[in-house]
């Protein structure tokens, strides 16, 4: 009973539920967006946002290090949206990992989203949508344990304390290791209690606050490129389960504080003013190791004191020889971040003669301040065995931290406006203008820019439950927009380093159609062609070493995806993308690029996950998901190989207070490269695992 009240019957979303400035349901926007709702989100076990985007075709993971810190970091479109991720509409600032179980949905804007969401979103944007009170009583409490001593626990309450006013709290607690790999500890909790007022009235108040801690275990994975081999192409045959961390040594803090207060009124039927104010608050703290064969680099030393390394061509510096090494380097990393955004939106319908109009008018204002601390005193770097390492060892080191120190500051200031246009039932118009200024400083060096993006769609409708659009958007990419997370896909020194440039600017086109079919129009089916271009990126000039805007790429693709149900009794979830990421001119140092594929990026993805009540208390669901080819570097010299992963599950409902869930997640134990930090080495995927989670539901 209680999670129904929560939970989506079918995997069909016929709206963005948490995306105010989307003015139509999603079968009348000219544009793909794609809502991964709670319900698919429980039955294939995801219990963060990397499970929930490995499984979502057209996206690919990327992995941090250093100067780009550890956390989710995923490409949308063949482009980068680590800073391009928002909670309930509010942009996160802060690189983190995140988790599943304050989540109604996870919604995925694909194409050059600037005009929705300001600066950024070359490819695309992410929306997480947390969980809401409601007028009902309920509480769901979920208890599971599987593979490698893995448990979490989740409970889920609400109470209505009024007619008009309820409470919610949802918490969460998950540890044990990661199936497959050695040692690699799990350990996260949160809390996220919210509390609304004037329900079902026409001033309504929610105030919400999120705490989430995660203290997994960094773990980079492999080494992977060796210049002393570079026939190797991909990462080395090794035993899945080595750790090429250190057990005792290493570890990573990574916390999110986010407090929340919505205030809604509605004037009219027609006319609602709604403010959004939020507060957060992060850290992302570390020490890990960063495995590479830097011990068979061709060259050792710089300028003068360079010299040729004695051990390449040994069998050391082989891969493929029992008596390989590796290095165990280094990565510290103090860094907080607090921000203040506050967004104050109108919105309504009125008509102009025929015309019907569902708009909404805003401007938003944020802050975000970043704070560091100097770490040192980590181990000293090591060379160990490749084939055999010894995460175990004991090491004589102690940190030191310098005094936490301002790093810098980012201020903007938004104005946008949405309009969908409907002329009759079949012909409707979207436009989006959005002007933003932005300015970023480091304390070395300040730039401000001002710039406009816009959105514009027609949409014909030739059935009512079909739409055929085309659309076109831009976005701006401005310099030192990631300078919160301290690194990302700049290209050219890394994305925090502030430049006296202009904004890249990306334009996109898109032809797709909409149709919802099937009983009561419950599966919705969707294809869109596209093609993103991004002018005035950042590059090299090979002459003088000064960074420009002279280059050039863009990414063409077709996507097609049928969600929902075929049946009451049938689910489905099925999408497959194909993407041609090209750099057309890119340079960097004295390297050239051009034609190449985008690094990071797969040309082939695909899913398909299905369930189906074989019995009123049985269902079984299953799928597969297939991630293509990825080049790590520019040169497109490493690579990370595809893979295919199968999963299954099986839901028994004990009676309408109880019922036990199985997932099998990599059935086939398929060795996975999920990303790489530019080929020095490749993170690993979680091996076979097993979970049985028992939930239980108070009436």
């Amino acid at each position: 009973m209680a999670s129904r009240i929560c939970r989506s019957i079918w995997y069909q979303a016929p709206a963005a539920a948490a995306n105010t400035k989307v003015t139509a349901p999603l079968l009348e926007t000219p544009k793909s967006i794609t809502v991964i709702p709670e319900e698919l989100i429980k039955d294939r076990g995801a219990t963060s946002l990397q499970d929930v985007l490995r499984t979502t075709p057209g996206i690919t993971l990327g992995a941090g290090e250093g100067g780009t810190p550890n956390g989710d970091r995923p490409f949308i479109r063949g482009y980068e949206a680590s800073t391009d991720m928002f909670v309930d509409g509010v942009r996160d600032y802060a690189r983190g990992s995140h988790e599943t179980f304050n989540l109604e949905s996870v919604e995925v804007i694909r194409g050059p989203s600037s005009a929705y969401t300001g600066r950024g979103g070359t490819g695309g944007s992410i929306n997480l949508q947390t969980k809401s009170p409601k007028l009902a009583r309920f509480m769901e409490v979920s208890a599971g344990y599987g593979t490698s001593g893995q448990y979490r626990t989740t409970v889920d309450g609400n109470y209505a304390f009024s007619d008009t006013g309820a409470f919610r709290l949802n918490l969460m607690k998950m540890g044990g290791e990661v199936p497959g790999r050695d040692g690699v500890d799990v350990d996260r909790w949160g809390i996220a209690p919210s509390i609304a007022f004037g329900l079902g009235t026409p001033t309504r108040v929610k105030l919400s606050y999120a705490h989430i801690e995660n203290n997994d275990m960094p773990d980079q994975g492999i080494p992977f490129s060796n210049a002393a081999h570079p026939e190797q192409n991909r990462p080395p045959q090794v035993n899945r389960d080595n750790f090429y961390g250190r057990h005792h040594t290493d570890f990573r803090e990574n916390t999110m504080k986010t407090a929340t207060a919505i205030v809604e009124h509605d004037f009219s039927a027609d006319l609602t003013l709604r403010n959004t104010l939020r507060q957060a608050k992060s850290l992302n703290h570390y020490l890990l190791s960063r495995p590479t064969f830097d011990n068979c680099a061709l060259q050792l030393g710089t300028g003068a004191n360079q010299r040729p390394n004695p051990a390449v061509g040994t069998p050391a510096c082989d891969p493929t020889h029992p008596d390989a090494q590796f290095t165990r380097g280094n990565r510290t990393w103090w860094r907080s971040g607090e921000s203040l955004v506050n967004q104050t939106d109108l919105s309504g319908r009125f008509a102009t003669g025929s015309v019907k109009h569902t708009f909404i008018a805003g401007l938003e204002f944020s802050k975000e301040k970043i704070f560091n601390k100097a770490m040192g005193g980590a181990p000293a770097s090591e060379v160990d065995s490749l084939h055999n390492p010894d995460p175990g060892r004991s090491y004589a080191y102690h940190l030191t931290y310098g005094p936490k120190t301002a790093a810098g500051d980012i201020k903007t200031h938004s104005l946008y406006f949405f309009d969908t246009m409907e002329f009759n039932d079949r012909w409707s118009f979207n436009a989006g203008l959005r002007r933003e200024s932005f300015k970023v400083d480091n304390y070395t060096l300040s730039r401000k820019d001002d710039f406009w993006n816009y959105q514009l769609g027609l949409v014909f409708k030739p059935a009512p439950n079909g739409s055929i659009y085309l659309s076109y958007g831009t976005s701006s990419n401005p310099s030192g927009e990631n300078l919160g997370q301290g690194g990302g896909a700049d290209g050219v020194g890394g994305a925090a380093t502030v430049r006296d440039l202009a904004p890249e600017k990306s334009r996109s086109w898109e032809l797709g159609t909409k149709w919802d079919v099937m009983d009561n129009h419950a599966l919705s089916l969707t294809a869109a062609l596209f093609e993103t271009r991004k002018t005035d990126a950042r590059s090299t000039d090979p002459t003088t070493g000064d960074v420009t805007l002279n280059g050039n790429n863009r990414t063409r693709g077709l996507e097609l995806a049928a969600t929902g149900a075929i049946t009451p009794r049938w689910n489905l979830w099925a999408g497959v993308s194909f993407l041609d990421p090209k750099i057309d001119t890119y340079r960097s140092g004295t390297s050239v690029y051009d034609g190449n594929r985008i690094k990071f990026i797969a040309k082939r993805s695909a899913t398909l996950w299905t369930t189906y009540k074989v019995l009123p208390q049985l269902t079984l669901g299953g799928g597969a998901s297939y991630m293509g080819m990825r080049y790590a570097d520019d040169a497109n010299t490493l690579q990370l190989p595809s893979h295919v992963r199968y999963d299954a599950m099986a839901r028994y409902d004990v009676n309408k207070q109880l019922s036990l869930q199985l997932n099998v997640n990599n059935i086939s134990d398929t060795e996975i490269y999920d990303a790489s930090h530019v080929g020095l080495f490749a993170t690993v995927g979680a091996g076979r695992s097993y979970m049985l989670t028992a939930t239980y539901r108070f009436e």
